[in-house]
């Protein structure tokens, strides 16, 4: 079907100020928003609190892990079918469905803390559950930005959910911190579950008459080929879900390596936590508004944010001086989101919206499932090895890859790195060795 794979152009300048905020026009998505910011901040005590309660449940780093992985395996193994479910049925019920899951699991187990009556089988059980509820929710909620704000919107509305979303990572962490050393985990849980509530209500409230219209695909054999094909055709959709393996299963647990800086590193226990966790949103938030006003979108982009984000993380590990892991972690934030940004957006705006369910499927799967396997393998090189090497193996795995991939995309397209002294903002460019014939 042609029309499926047509494919739709990506920005090459600078958005206008006001092209950066367009999407705040449309009221279903400003609910969106509203209810982001809360669930994200809800969210990120949660995950806070949950990492500290299997640490102080168990004391075992490795289990940190393994809950981290609980919460992202399931993707593995429904991501796919949970992109072909986001082309099939209406986006706005599938949120509805999944969200309202994760208030009746988040309730639970805050009640269960609360109560005194909770243990770590129960604790990874929920994670479990919310892993899966998350798997199936994950295409449809990227893509159904789209519906709300259309194509020409997007990449401004892309950029506001991440400033959106971090802005609940500087709150929530430093908010979950204080509540865990004051009152314990179970209050960080318990507005986890109020805060999905809200978003239930929000969701409830859209007005579906104003969504864009997508075109709902029937039921049919090869949906899941067609779609790969279609990745695999297009360069930057097919290295960009490459490169995000090695970032996803090394380079973006940091749950785990913040655990462990926090517990045996540094001994700073949950309130150094929650202050790392801090500095790492809070240098995404700044990642989020270098990203709203980048001029280009492109594979290279994704290539030198990845080197950036490896080598800022192998510093957080150098040498255990503590005003330079914290220094660092500001800088993870940010070069993490503006991969994030990159990948996200390059994927999501280079695919057709009749096709985009599945294709962002496979974004997410790589991204939730690197880090399902990663949880578990950084969080035993972090227990057995040590949280500084750690952190060096998190940094130089996905850094060595985009060089690889880097140099590659160079021979292949003939390109030369050039220096010009004599211009500032134009110190390193990337230039042809042999200029196109026009």
């Amino acid at each position: 079907m042609p029309a499926i794979t047509e494919p739709i152009p990506t920005f090459d300048r600078r958005p206008t100020f006001r092209q950066s905020f367009a999407a705040l026009a449309v009221f279903n998505y400003r609910l969106y928003l509203g209810a982001l910011i809360l669930g994200s901040t809800g969210g990120w005590m949660a995950r806070v609190a949950i990492d500290w309660l299997v640490l102080e449940l168990t004391g075992d780093v490795a289990l940190v892990g393994i809950a981290v992985a609980l919460q992202f395996a399931p993707t593995l193994l429904l991501g796919v079918w949970a992109g072909v479910l986001s082309d099939r049925v209406p986006r706005h019920t599938v949120l509805l469905v999944t969200q309202s899951v994760a208030t009746v699991s988040n309730g639970i187990l805050a009640l269960l803390v609360l109560t005194g009556h909770v243990a770590v089988w129960q604790v990874l059980m929920i994670a479990g559950i919310t892993g899966v509820a998350g798997a199936i929710e994950g295409p449809s909620r990227s893509a159904f930005v789209s519906e709300m704000v259309g194509t020409h919107r997007l990449r401004g509305a892309i950029s506001l959910n991440a400033t959106t979303f971090h802005l609940g990572g500087l709150l929530g962490p430093a908010i979950s911190g204080v509540l865990i050393a004051a009152v314990g985990s179970g209050w960080s849980i318990a507005v986890n579950a109020a805060t999905t509530a809200i978003a239930v209500l929000a969701i409830s409230l859209m007005r579906t008459h104003e969504l864009v219209p997508v075109p709902r695909q029937p039921a049919a054999r090869g949906q899941i080929r067609e779609a790969v094909r279609y990745a695999w055709r297009k360069p930057a959709i097919r290295w960009t879900l490459a490169l995000l393996i090695p970032v996803a299963v090394f380079g973006m647990n940091l749950p785990v390596l913040l655990a462990s800086a926090a517990d045996e590193t540094y001994g700073t226990g949950a309130t150094g936590y929650g202050l790392y966790n801090s500095l790492c949103a809070g240098g995404a938030f700044l990642g989020a508004i270098l990203s709203s006003r980048r001029r280009s979108l492109r594979l290279w982009d994704v290539v030198g944010f990845t080197v950036l984000y490896g080598a800022v993380t192998m510093l957080a590990g150098w040498d255990g001086w503590y005003p330079v892991f914290v220094s660092a972690l500001v800088g993870i934030g940010v070069t993490r989101l503006l991969f994030a940004m990159s990948a996200e957006a390059l994927v999501q705006l280079s695919t057709n919206p009749a096709i985009r369910g599945r294709v962002v499927s496979f974004y997410i799967m790589v991204l939730m499932g690197g880090q399902a396997a990663g949880g578990v393998v950084m969080g035993w090189i972090a227990e057995n090895l040590g949280g500084q090497l750690a952190f060096l193996i998190a940094g130089a795995v996905p850094l060595l890859c985009a060089l690889v991939l880097g140099a590659s995309l160079a021979h292949r397209q003939e390109l030369r790195l050039r220096v010009d002294l004599r211009r500032p903002r134009r110190l390193l460019t990337v230039v042809r060795r042999t200029p196109l014939v026009e």
